[in-house]
């Protein structure tokens, strides 16, 4: 990838550049689903922290769990989760543009008193065209676009997905990379410049192509 490309995957549409990750060990739960898609869920999870060569744990403690992803069928079931509210502001007003633009997923971040992610709350509203994805495949994704703070457009053209020649879906290299990139132990976990985007570069291997 370019450094303009990767730059592009943490600019947002007003010229901003924002990038964070995890610092505390990411601890997944997940509600709606049956314990052989928990399981999926949770199995992905596991593979992009190995990935970026992160930590999970047992219990986060302050918040017990810090990532959180709900499955649902109608964006006006959120209203109904117990103190969902207090974890996400707004939650009313959001709710309501969420199901009049007919969106399907959603992401919220909270973050550190330093800028890194401290939390993310997945949403997934499973409707006909989403129960038609592999469980797998949507866990992969949603876990590759929890790990770091990417733009809103980073994936809009494309999804972060790709299929090995064996038919396996994995994400695609180039994104791997940039999140083994991120998470080297001497970057920063936070950036607002887009300098920060040369040094994620020069920690990408070359690659044909």
């Amino acid at each position: 990838m370019t450094v303009e490309q990767i730059g592009a995957l943490f600019t947002d549409a007003d010229g901003a550049y924002r990038f964070a990750r995890w610092e505390r060990p990411i601890v997944p739960v997940v509600f709606g689903v049956q314990e052989e898609t928990l399981a999926v869920v949770k199995g992905a999870c596991e593979a992009v922290v190995a990935l970026a060569g992160h930590k999970m744990a047992e219990t986060d403690p302050e918040m017990g769990a810090n990532l959180m992803v709900f499955f649902f069928r109608d964006w006006r079931e959120l209203l109904a989760v117990p103190d969902l509210g207090g974890l996400v502001p707004g939650l009313e007003g959001l709710v309501a543009r969420l199901d009049a633009e007919g969106a399907r997923q959603y992401r919220v971040f909270r973050f550190e008193p330093s800028g890194a992610i401290r939390a993310c709350v997945v949403f997934l509203r499973m409707d006909a065209a989403m129960q038609e994805v592999p469980a797998d495949e949507l866990a992969l994704a949603q876990m590759a676009q929890a790990i770091l703070l990417w733009s809103n457009s980073a994936f809009r053209a494309r999804s972060p997905l790709a299929r090995a020649t064996n038919g396996q879906v994995i994400l695609r290299p180039e994104i791997a990379d940039v999140i083994r990139a991120s998470y080297d132990p001497v970057m920063p976990a936070v950036a607002r410049d887009a300098s920060h985007a040369l040094r994620l570069a020069a920690r990408m291997p070359a690659r044909d192509g």
